[in-house]
């Protein structure tokens, strides 16, 4: 009888899993279960597709279940897992319909993701209040865009989504205000050298800004119509909540040793503390090698490979996670942002004795003339170690790739120093001789 390894949930990180086990491990017997009615969205398009500059969400998808299926696993859609006996390895499930089900399983991999954080405000139960994570929350915002009564909208939360759906509702035509309790935007991300420049950004293209702002209710008959902050209040037609996420991890709860932040604690190998049992994705922990600890860092990067690892080990080919950096990016109105590792601010906060240095210059030697845009680099390090702990990057150009480098030094443990002369090639096209991350090296005390 073939071994049967069962997924609950099947977006990135499930559907990493299941690809994986098919691929490499046809002699597996592979069972998904998935409370959704679809798999695979690609949430980071999300704004695209409310802003306008991508014809529809078709392309936001890479994966069915028809797919899946095709491949040879059984997907279960639209069912709930409900309660998992991790002694007799039996999960118990609930169709959209009312039926219920049993499935027995040798190897299991959690992939159940993470769910918005809901404060418990008054005037949440207002009409046109939302939270954006599935296709289907997209769609909804879209369908009610159609009503021009919508004029204003108010974002709370300025982390990535935030800001990208500040960018989204104002090219859909809206006046949009985006409020944080946070002193600027990407602050989780980015030093203030940066985000001061997004925020420029933001106000040019009409955004305004609330920030150090915390909101204490939403006001309305039965749409909601205003936002009560601390200091103030704003009209509002539509009110979109992208407050963050947290783990969803109710399966297996007191059972499985969870992080302070309530994520299964993973090792290496994405084994939870129960035997057979694997985790992977949102709802699941990860090494940080910027801090050298376990940390919870939510994006598709990491669910993805956090899926691969776990098939593979599960299926008998041990393979270990040579940890995350937490690489990530952002373009606003042509304003591109990249950043890697920690912040100065954050590596400060955590105990480092960080330092960082500062370089802008021209991407290409300065006699090339068209599509020459400035680049500003932050690289922060240890000053006792030397070791890279971060580096952020802001320009016009299409600088992202940098950042690569910099995500492969900090798993490395590279030093600073080690930057100084390293052979970075050269030609006019592309970059210069002396270009700002050679040069930021150099500066670096």
């Amino acid at each position: 009888m073939s071994e049967k390894i069962v997924v609950i949930g099947a977006n990135h990180a499930g559907t990493a899993a299941l690809n994986t086990i098919l691929d490499h491990y046809p002699d597996k017997e592979v069972i998904a279960f998935d409370a959704n009615s679809n798999i695979s969205f690609l949430g980071c398009g999300m704004a695209l597709w409310i802003g306008g500059q991508i014809s529809g969400p078709e392309g936001l998808f890479y994966s069915s279940k028809e797919i899946l299926e095709k491949k040879g696993a059984v997907i279960h859609m639209n069912t709930k897992v409900s309660d998992i006996d991790f002694t007799k390895k039996i999960i118990f499930a609930e169709t959209s319909s009312g039926r219920s089900m049993e499935q027995p399983y040798d190897k299991l991999i959690l992939a159940t993701g993470s769910v918005p954080i809901k404060f418990p405000l008054e005037g949440m139960e207002l009409q046109n209040v939302q939270f954006v994570k599935l296709y289907q929350n997209a769609q909804d915002v879209i369908q009610k865009l159609k009503n021009p009564a919508i004029r204003k909208i108010a974002i709370v939360g300025a982390g990535y989504i935030g800001v990208e759906l500040a960018e989204a509702f104002q090219r859909n035509g809206r006046e949009v205000t985006l409020i944080d309790s946070a002193p600027g935007c990407l602050t989780g991300y980015y030093d203030h050298i940066f985000t001061n420049r997004m925020e420029e950004n933001l106000r040019e293209h009409g955004i305004q800004l609330a920030f150090s702002e915390t909101v204490k209710r939403l006001e309305g008959k039965n749409h909601v119509e205003k936002v009560i902050t601390d200091q103030n209040s704003y009209h509002a037609d539509m009110v979109v909540f992208c407050t963050g996420f947290h783990p969803n991890t109710t399966l297996g709860r007191d059972l499985i040793k969870q992080f302070p932040n309530g994520a299964y604690l993973v090792n290496r190998r994405q084994e939870t503390s129960i035997e057979h049992v694997y985790a992977v994705g949102d709802c699941t922990t990860v090494y940080n090698n910027a801090s050298q600890k376990t940390d919870y860092i939510a994006l598709a990067t990491n669910a993805v490979r956090s899926g691969i690892i776990a098939a593979h080990n599960a299926c008998g080919t041990v393979l270990e996670s040579p940890g995350v950096q937490g690489s990530n990016g952002i373009n606003i109105w042509n304003l591109k942002m990249v950043s890697t590792g920690l912040s100065l601010k954050k590596a400060q906060s955590m105990g480092f004795d960080a330092d960082c240095v500062d370089y802008e210059d021209y991407q290409k030697a300065g006699f090339m003339e068209k599509d020459n845009y400035k680049v500003v680099i932050r690289i922060v390090y240890d000053r006792k170690s030397r070791i890279i702990l971060g580096a952020q990057l802001c320009s016009e150009y299409d600088i992202s790739m940098g950042i690569h480098l910099f995500s492969m030094a900090i798993q490395e443990q590279v030093t600073i120093d080690k930057l100084k002369l390293f052979d970075l090639f050269f030609l006019p096209h592309f970059n210069q001789p002396y270009n700002y991350i050679t040069m930021a090296a150099l500066n670096a005390r």
